[in-house]
């Protein structure tokens, strides 16, 4: 898998994390399912005491939750592509619909690095299993670099996204959480630009959230 640079820049180094990490970065990942096609999903990646720095190898965790297409071709495969974008778009369609690709590196990808997949532990909680994986960097690539710019309707989808996937789980409190994705609509709706507005768009049709709301309200 080869990707050009757009500003003809280099990647990292053959193997290894194409930018650097800290604490809990949220990601897009694609695994490659039975069907030949390429599952896109959200998954947060979890760095070591200390982070790591662009070109560093030492794997990180992640987990999954539930019996998810992501878990399945993680198994399966045993690798998946996790990509840094910066389109909110693309994040709720990652955390909350099923979206199949032909190729396994999104457009809005400014970078994206082949990871090895290997299961270290189980469990399960609030009656959802949960795996957590070790993931070690192979083949990377970096396409786009640019300046880093604050914008709190993108921040505001992808924790919306976080709260919308747990409107159905057991252990958390559907009023409270009804109540997060009224606030981070409010902020998408002052700070987010067209991307962030059309993002909290698809998000609330997969959710119907405001329906629930009012029903949870009556």
């Amino acid at each position: 898998m080869t990707t050009a640079d757009d500003d003809g820049g280099d990647s990292a180094e053959p193997s290894a994390w194409p930018v650097a990490l800290d604490g809990v970065t949220e990601s897009v990942v694609t695994t490659l399912g039975p069907n030949g096609l390429w599952n896109v999903a959200a998954l947060g990646l979890h760095a070591p005491d200390g982070g790591v720095r662009a070109g560093d190898d030492e794997p990180l965790e992640a987990v999954t939750w539930g019996n998810t297409r992501t878990r399945r071709n993680f198994h399966r495969q045993g690798e998946g592509v996790v990509q840094f974008v910066a389109d909110a778009r693309d994040f709720v369609d990652a955390a909350l619909t099923i979206r199949e690709e032909e190729e396994p590196v999104l457009d809005s990808a400014d970078a994206w690095v082949r990871v090895a997949a290997e299961p270290v532990d189980e469990g399960c909680e609030g009656g959802t299993r949960w795996e957590r994986w070790r993931l070690t960097p192979a083949e990377n690539g970096v396409r786009r670099t640019r300046p880093f710019t604050i914008n709190r309707g993108f921040y505001a989808v992808v924790d919306a996204t976080v709260a919308a996937s747990r409107l159905d789980v057991p252990d958390y409190d559907t009023g409270e959480l009804l109540d997060r994705l009224a606030y981070f609509e409010r902020v998408v709706e002052r700070c987010g630009g067209v991307r962030e507005h059309e993002a909290f768009a698809r998000l609330s049709e997969a959710t119907d959230w405001r329906a629930r709301r009012r029903d949870d309200d009556a």
